[in-house]
């Protein structure tokens, strides 16, 4: 519980910071290039696995080597992406 609240308020600082959905976070999809976070974003909502459950709050699901954590707030999903050495992070709005 203590990582997920930890991982809430860094997506919150981000998101206050401006840096949510810029093009300043990268990552590595599965071709092992370097995506932007546009890019991952596009991907997160192309990806069938990543939709929302009717009802949750929360979710999460796999984009390319990437693993996704969506939550939902007042402004749409706050979504954050991590691997190994790399995140980035956005917010799809509603």
């Amino acid at each position: 519980m203590r990582i997920f609240t930890a991982a809430v308020i860094v997506v919150a600082l981000a998101i206050l910071a401006g840096c949510g959905g810029s093009d300043d976070g990268a990552a590595s999809p599965a071709d092992g290039g370097q995506a932007s976070a546009r890019e991952v974003r596009g991907d997160f909502e192309a990806e069938p696995s990543c939709k929302r459950p009717p009802g949750a709050s929360r979710w999460g699901c796999s984009v390319g080597s990437l693993r996704c954590q969506g939550i939902v707030t007042d402004r749409g999903w706050s979504v954050s992406c991590s691997e190994p050495g790399r995140s980035v992070a956005f917010v799809v709005r509603r």
